[in-house]
């Protein structure tokens, strides 16, 4: 039946080779499950909800890509998108979090459209490959400031916005002990060191009284605080709490989930595709279709279940280094979440210090995705920069989007390079100018 539904033969691998490499990639990404319900938390989603939720979403957007698409890609809530969700769309603009969840569905209902008619394509053509890098880096960015800011290393200051934290306090210096023991798990390239170096600062936290366990079992009432909680209706008119004439916002919200979840999938695909020697000759990736429809249909039922926007994991690499090549290595991963799901309630006794360091070294691992920008050329390199920056400082994707994509048509047009084919480009363009307008008067 294996052989039948995955190829396992043609694809020159084995049951035995992809649960392992299955293994390997559920134990590289583990740590979403309690990364995830930390920084979702602080938009007022309750930890153990949002950890089973999690878990849900990763399990059956995993096995969906393997059963659909039959590629050893895994899924799980995305890294800066659920920082967006918290962070610019409940904190920042006042949304609450069930409206912010009807936006991430209707996303993902987007990104199906999309790419049922054809549409994805013509997006991708029209962004620029270094603004693909310079979000992911961004993003980076991003994320890493906040995990430095919860483990209190850095500080709200009046004088200079930001300062150095008392590292002499417990949750700063057992992060900092984090980031330690999580840095050295990975430069000897231990499988899973992200979730040993979680468990091994929680596990200090809870023997010095800083944070304490939380027994148990799974309860309907946990999992039911979130899932199904979603208000598609207000995020259509986005009412609720977040004042008049917001049609722009929501706008914005789905525009940023979507074309976020659109890059980390093209990067992603891209990357694993071409380790696995999954890509045909001419470096086109067989099935695509069905590989995003099965990422779409996971954020949907990600948003039913109460997390961020469901996205292709970059770890999913792991896996195919060990040897996966097929639809089963994602399934055994999908299994491997559904399983965890029994102890998600322990979850809700991992303290700040223990999610803060993975928090800064993700961040740290995607800004490795600034070596594909060629910093020689001021045309790239000056919208990637702005890109960069523009993310953790005003604390909004969109905003670095707004910049680069701009930034990136202006600077074409200067040096003459503007073609008939750069229409959505420009359009893009134009529509974030209108954007900045908005924003102004609002």
């Amino acid at each position: 039946m294996l052989e039948r539904l995955f190829g396992l033969k043609a694809h020159g691998t084995s049951v035995r080779t992809e649960l392992f490499a299955g293994l390997t990639t559920f134990l590289t990404m583990a740590y979403i499950v309690a990364v995830n319900p930390a920084i979702l938390s602080d938009a007022g989603l309750p930890v153990a909800a949002v950890a089973a939720a999690t878990c849900l979403a990763a399990g059956f957007g995993s096995l969906l890509m393997g059963l659909i698409a039959n590629y050893p890609l895994a899924l799980a809530p995305g890294m800066g998108l659920n920082a967006y969700f918290t962070y610019t769309v409940v904190k920042g603009m006042g949304v609450p979090w069930e409206t912010a969840l009807g936006c991430v569905f209707l996303s993902g209902v987007a990104f199906l459209i999309l790419t049922l008619v054809g549409v994805r394509q013509l997006i991708v053509a029209a962004i620029p490959r270094s603004l693909f890098a310079a979000v992911a880096a961004g993003i980076g960015v991003f994320i890493a400031f906040i995990g430095l800011r919860d483990a209190g290393i850095i500080v709200p200051n009046p004088a200079t916005a930001v300062a150095l934290g008392d590292l002499t306090k417990p949750t700063a210096a057992l992060a900092l002990l984090g980031l330690v023991i999580i840095g050295s798990l990975q430069v000897w390239r231990v499988k899973g060191g992200m979730l040993i170096g979680i468990v091994i600062i929680a596990a200090l936290a809870w023997a010095l009284g800083l944070a304490h366990m939380a027994p148990g079992g799974v309860s309907f009432s946990d999992l039911s605080a979130t899932a199904f909680k979603l208000d598609i209706p207000a995020a259509l008119s986005l009412k609720s709490g977040a004042g008049g004439g917001l049609a722009m916002t929501l706008v914005e919200i789905v525009f940023v989930f979507l074309f976020v979840d659109l890059f980390d999938n093209v990067g992603t695909l891209v990357a694993v595709t071409k380790r696995a020697g999954l890509q045909d000759e001419a470096g086109a990736i067989p099935r695509l279709n069905r590989i995003l429809i099965a990422d779409s249909v996971a954020t949907m039922a990600g948003a039913l279940a109460g997390t961020s926007t469901v996205t292709s994991y970059i770890e999913s690499a792991s896996g195919v280094a060990a040897g996966g090549r097929t639809g089963l290595t994602s399934v055994t991963v999908g299994v491997l979440f559904l399983l965890t799901l029994a102890f998600t309630p322990l979850v809700q006794a991992i303290p700040m210090a223990a999610t803060a360091p993975a928090l800064i070294l993700v961040g740290a691992l995607m800004i490795g995705a600034l070596g594909e920008v060629d910093w020689v050329d001021p045309g790239v390199a000056i919208p990637a920069f702005l890109t960069v920056v523009i993310i953790p400082l005003t604390y909004s994707i969109a905003n670095g989007l707004a910049f680069g994509i701009t930034s990136f048509a202006v600077l074409k047009l200067v040096r003459g390079q503007a073609r008939r084919s750069d229409w959505l480009l420009f359009v893009l363009a134009g529509l974030f100018v209108v954007r900045f307008v908005y924003l102004a008067k609002g």
